[in-house]
């Protein structure tokens, strides 16, 4: 393929996004429709420098990283923790999770009570009071496209699906293992060792979305 550099006018400015692990969606109007235009010459881009680009139809775009550091691990498997407890929390309350995770806010007042009732799980991921959840979780997720802020609410983003996949999967399991009479029902997501590849949360985000966008 003949890659016209003159039409990638927003080059640098995509690269350093993704590059840093931030999910360029349709609010970044500007990178987000040069992506989508000339997704074919960027994609054959980047794999040449050696970076894979995902699109996924939900719309967003990411680099799947080739090895996930320890931190880059931690954070990933925040995130989901998180994700998981917001969509217990929310189906609580009789609130539909995905109407609210895909394109839906939550307000800030609803985060000490939700920090309390999710405590000794919030606690695996070394967050035990709304500092900490706001440092570690929520200014991550809109730091990496995630979610923005939206008058004193956390708007979430189309990115948030790569969270929903892999939680919502987690309950479909719970529920089968509750139809099959299991003794032992299947618990939430947890926080893993650095070194537990196998089972870390934040490989199994990456390799399930790449098979499914693999160039």
């Amino acid at each position: 393929m003949n890659i016209d550099l003159k039409e990638l006018s927003q080059l640098s400015a995509i690269f350093r996004e993704l590059f840093k692990g931030y999910h360029l969606s349709r609010r970044d109007a500007e990178l987000y429709s040069q992506l989508n235009n000339l997704q074919d010459q960027y994609r054959a881009l980047f794999k040449a420098l050696g970076y894979e680009l995902v699109c996924d139809s939900r719309g967003y775009y990411y680099f799947v990283p080739e090895q996930m550091g320890a931190q880059v691990n931690k954070t990933a498997q925040r995130l989901a923790l998180f994700t998981f407890i917001l969509i217990e929390h929310l189906a609580d309350q009789g609130r539909d999770p995905l109407a609210v995770l895909d394109g839906g806010s939550l307000g800030r007042d609803e985060l000490p009570p939700l920090l309390e009732k999710y405590r000794e799980l919030l606690l695996q991921a070394e967050v035990s009071n709304l500092d900490e959840l706001e440092d570690k979780i929520l200014r991550r997720l809109t730091q990496l496209g995630f979610a923005a802020e939206d008058n004193g609410s956390l708007r979430f983003l189309a990115p948030m699906h790569r969270f929903l996949d892999v939680c919502l999967s987690v309950q479909q399991d719970r529920d089968l293992a509750a139809s099959l009479h299991s003794a032992e029902p299947l618990p939430a997501p947890q926080l893993m060792d650095e070194d537990d590849d196998e089972l870390a949360l934040a490989r199994a985000i990456a390799e399930e979305q790449a098979l499914e966008a693999r160039i």
